[in-house]
């Protein structure tokens, strides 16, 4: 490492990649970026270079170090011409766990100077990712939120042989690219946020296909109301502060009785019918694509 400057390995050069490579970029970090495929790999690094620039204008990185990023940004014709150098790899290709398991037991070889090596993964656990490897100690999930360079929540899921250090190492290198990791501790499907969305967005699907309320009405429910509040504090830390003096274990109880009835009237259904599809798109259009 020189000067706090992380030398960075991102394998897939999809949505995800991207962002990861921006955000690495504009903090003035070594990037390679390496793909299978090549037509997606050669047009990267412009818009890489454009989304880095972008974080200059909205007050989230420094111009001088940007360019220093772009310069430092290059393009690995192999695997092992991107990752034998780097300190950090970050899988990033799509959800396929043959590929992504293929990729790790690459990773043993050609990334021998490799201090982490982290999935971007929501759909898989670390045990999943490394049944074809031996080096277990320095793999981890590290699952950020898109726009990746933009929200500053990533999730780190650590395996069950994953080195405790190296989760420390690698909080460090998140916060000094500004963002904030929280460690789930027993790894589940579609890590925390996932499931704080999915959960979310069925009943709002719900709502709507119930006549409740317009789609448009819906989101903004959403994004001004719950979201706002959720924002600024957190469900829990709302409701704590909502207790002021009183007793806290009386507050939730009393809060938890209250929510009772609506819990019980919830959607439940884990899979939409087509024809319910249907009538979420055409709404959705209408509202949207006037």
């Amino acid at each position: 490492m020189d000067q706090g400057r992380v030398s960075v390995a991102i394998v897939g050069s999809g949505e995800v990649g991207r962002g990861w490579a921006s955000l690495c970029v504009a903090a003035g970090w070594p990037v390679a970026l390496y793909d299978q495929q090549s037509e997606t790999l050669d047009i990267a690094p412009a818009e890489i270079a454009g989304r880095a620039r972008s974080l200059v204008s909205l007050g989230r990185a420094e111009e001088a170090r940007v360019e220093i990023g772009i310069a430092s940004l290059r393009v690995g014709r192999s695997l092992l011409q991107a990752c034998a150098e780097a300190q950090w790899i970050i899988e990033a290709i799509g959800e396929d766990l043959p590929a992504k398991q293929k990729l790790f037991e690459a990773f043993e070889s050609v990334a021998p100077k490799a201090r982490a090596i982290t999935s971007s993964t929501s759909g898989f656990t670390v045990n999943d990712l490394v049944a074809r490897c031996r080096g277990l100690d320095r793999v981890l999930i590290a699952h950020p939120m898109a726009p990746v360079e933009l929200i500053a929540l990533v999730e780190l899921v650590p395996g069950p042989s994953t080195d405790a250090a190296l989760l420390e190492v690698l909080k460090g290198w998140l916060r000094a690219l500004g963002r904030i990791p929280v460690t789930i501790r027993k790894p589940i499907q579609g890590n925390v946020a996932g499931r704080i969305a999915a959960a979310v967005w069925r009943e709002a699907i719900d709502l709507v296909l119930q006549g409740v309320i317009d789609v448009d009405d819906l989101d903004r429910v959403v994004s001004v109301g719950p979201a706002l509040g959720w924002a600024a504090a957190g469900p829990h830390l709302s409701q704590h502060l909502a207790a002021g003096n009183r007793k806290l274990s009386t507050f939730l109880q009393l809060q938890l009785q209250a929510q009772e009835p609506y819990w019980a009237s919830l959607a439940t259904w884990s899979r939409l019918e087509p024809a319910a599809e249907a009538h979420l798109t055409h709404p959705t259009a209408k509202a949207y694509e006037g």
